[in-house]
């Protein structure tokens, strides 16, 4: 019985619409045998109980905006019926109108449902445990930065983290719609509201609630379905007068037919009261907005999150889309692949000092530098001061010799190259960086490390390339490496040496040769260029930044997503302009019969609002889960 009620309490208006029906029904076979007095009244409660909540909605949307709607149309066809006698046929119409409202509500359920679903995965409690040890539990919004908890199999994670102890698979399903479980060890980091499938874990808190990828996903859903797309703004603006000229248009058929073409008061007010319910644009009003919100709930099940329908339609227009290199086509984290050192040096001390030395930077290189060399470190040293040299490296002063880390530009280009010789051209044309050091003024070894491509990357840059779209790397690295990466991934071309300032003028530039141009970027200095791109997608693993200003987020980091989007964008606008187009042909058609009398009340209600119905299910067809579109 609760599960009954569930679907009757969340379907409410089919329900009504049920009623309505079958009360048609009734005084439809009986209305001959109680009278004409119970059956207006049969039919009355018919319209009251099918058509009260949509004439509500109308009423109201006209009070506020001051604008007429489709609502305010049917309600006086209805009643226009009704005065003239055809009580059915109004009792129809109202029946056939809530259907399709109530196929409306539904489709706009649908996606909010999509949100439902993700705060069913929000946990609302979670196992903090104390400095003595205890645990206790605590509201998940009552979290603090650096708290510890306990997360048992079987439960969400309750706020995002890194393990601190222990390794379990988790399902992060809600977060990027991949149904594989991840394998997370100590150091994963781990998001709130995604499943431990299999051991406990401990984990450290490293977001306040209100600002984690989970609730940064609802509020991207949320804002999504309140934004409608251009197609749906222009029919919204277009609605308020075509009912102004429809209501213009009845007014002179009430009147005109009689007098010009002799035809009865009754005939002409019945032929208005058609007109005014085949002309009404209930399928054109109901041609996009439900087709566009399940577009956008058939892009969060993908892990595919759109801010509004504006920027869903506005994909399809991308004639190019231009990559940050680091962290987008990249997996920002580069390998050490070649060292090499001077000739009979002391390679253990240079591998000491070098990781010392990293140890105190920030930059990603030196970073991987020191992961890579940790483990032939043969003696900490931890005495060395390093000088941190902005765009060029570091450098210290150590047993009494100046040593320097970074560009062949801060050793000297000269002694770079002279102990490298053809080394370098070898290892730049692979798209390597070359790190490197140099102590008392002479070159004694050199690094070199490459970031190596995303798997997908190539798979999405096909699949662009064969829609016709450009691809274009953006990235800071020199031309040769900015090339190695380009033949790697097929892209077209590669603007090298771009500044992180520069990138918006590179878009600037990529919009004034192709026109609207999409830019994907996942860092702070990406975040200017995605404002000014047609379409901003920032990668959901990127900063915080960067998803705010993007229009489109990739919550897993696919960028095959991008294709799936794009394709998703092209259906939208192709199923939109069929609903469109289908609804103005039914209209001008049921509007000319009626002219000719070659039409009745019914089939006109049967007509109009049929397509009406049509036009929302062709639009449910974005629901469908459908990888390759």
């Amino acid at each position: 019985m609760s599960v009954v009620r569930h679907w009757m309490e969340r379907n409410w208006q089919f329900v009504t619409t049920g009623i309505s029906g079958i009360l048609i029904v009734i005084g439809w076979i009986f209305g001959s045998e109680v009278g004409e007095v119970w059956t207006a009244v049969i039919f009355l409660s018919a319209f009251i109980i099918g058509g009260f909540e949509q004439a509500k909605e109308g009423i109201l949307a006209t009070i506020k905006t001051k604008k007429l709607n489709v609502e305010l149309l049917m309600i006086l066809a209805a009643t226009g019926a009704s005065i003239i006698g055809y009580w059915f046929e109004g009792a129809i119409l109202i029946f056939i109108f809530s259907v399709s409202g109530a196929l409306e509500t539904y489709t706009t359920n649908k996606s909010k449902r999509e949100i439902s679903k993700l705060m069913a995965f929000q946990p609302e409690s979670a196992s903090r445990i104390l400095p003595n040890g205890d645990i206790e539990e605590v509201a998940a919004k009552d979290l603090r930065m650096d708290d510890i908890v306990i997360v048992r199999p079987g439960e969400s994670v309750p706020i995002d983290g890194v393990i601190v102890r222990g390794s379990t698979t988790l399902n992060e399903a809600a977060i990027n719609g991949e149904s594989v479980p991840a394998m997370k060890t100590v150091g994963a980091d781990v998001f709130g509201g995604t499943v431990n499938v299999s051991s406990a874990i401990t984990v450290k808190v490293t977001q306040t609630f209100e600002n984690t990828i989970f609730s940064k996903i609802i509020r991207l859903v949320e804002t999504a379905q309140n934004e409608p797309s251009k197609t749906a703004r222009f029919i919204e603006r277009f609605e308020d007068l075509y009912v102004k000229a429809v209501l213009l248009f009845v007014l002179v058929m009430m009147f005109l037919p009689h007098f010009a073409l002799g035809w009865s008061w009754n005939e002409t007010f019945y032929r208005a009261m058609v007109l005014l319910t085949v002309a009404s644009p209930c399928a054109l009003v109901a041609s996009v907005t439900p087709a566009t919100l399940a577009a956008i709930s058939n892009g969060a099940r993908h892990g595919i999150l759109f801010k509004g329908g504006v920027h869903l339609e506005n994909l399809r227009g991308i004639k190019a889309i231009a990559f940050d290199k680091t962290g987008t086509l990249t997996n920002g984290t580069p390998r050490l692949t070649d060292q090499l050192f001077k000739a009979n040096s002391d390679e253990k001390r240079i591998i000491n000092v070098v990781v010392a030395m990293e140890r105190q930077s920030l930059h990603p290189l030196a970073s991987a530098l020191t992961k890579e060399l940790e483990s032939e470190v043969t003696d900490k040293l931890m005495e060395i001061d390093v000088t941190d040299v902005p765009g060029w490296g570091v450098k210290a002063n150590y047993d009494g010799e100046i040593w320097q880390i970074g560009k062949a530009g801060f050793v000297g280009e000269d002694a770079a190259k002279q102990f490298s010789g053809e080394a370098f051209e070898k290892l730049a044309s692979e798209g390597k960086t070359i790190v490197y050091v140099a102590a008392a003024g002479e070159v004694i070894a050199m690094f070199a490390l490459k970031d190596t491509c995303r798997p997908e990357a190539i798979q999405a840059i096909t699949a662009l390339k064969a829609k016709g779209i450009k691809t274009i790397m953006v990235t800071g690295d020199n031309e040769q490496t900015g090339a190695a990466i380009q033949t790697e991934l097929g892209m077209d071309y590669v603007v090298a040496g771009c500044l992180p300032e520069k990138k918006v003028d590179v878009i600037k530039d990529l919009s004034a040769t192709y026109g609207n141009v999409a830019m994907i970027g996942d860092g702070i200095n990406d975040a200017p260029a995605l404002a000014h791109a047609a379409v901003g997608i920032a990668m959901g693993e990127g900063t915080d930044i960067a998803m705010e200003t993007a229009d489109v987020v990739l919550m897993k980091n696919d960028l095959e997503k991008i294709a799936y989007a794009y394709t998703l964008s092209e259906r939208l606008h192709w199923i939109s302009w069929q609903n469109i187009c289908f609804a103005i042909a039914v209209i001008i058609t049921l509007i000319i019969a009626n002219v000719f009398q070659l039409i009745n009340l019914p089939f006109g209600v049967v007509g109009h609002e049929g397509s009406t119905i049509l036009v929302i299910l062709n639009g449910l067809r974005l629901l469908k889960t459908n990888r390759k579109l």
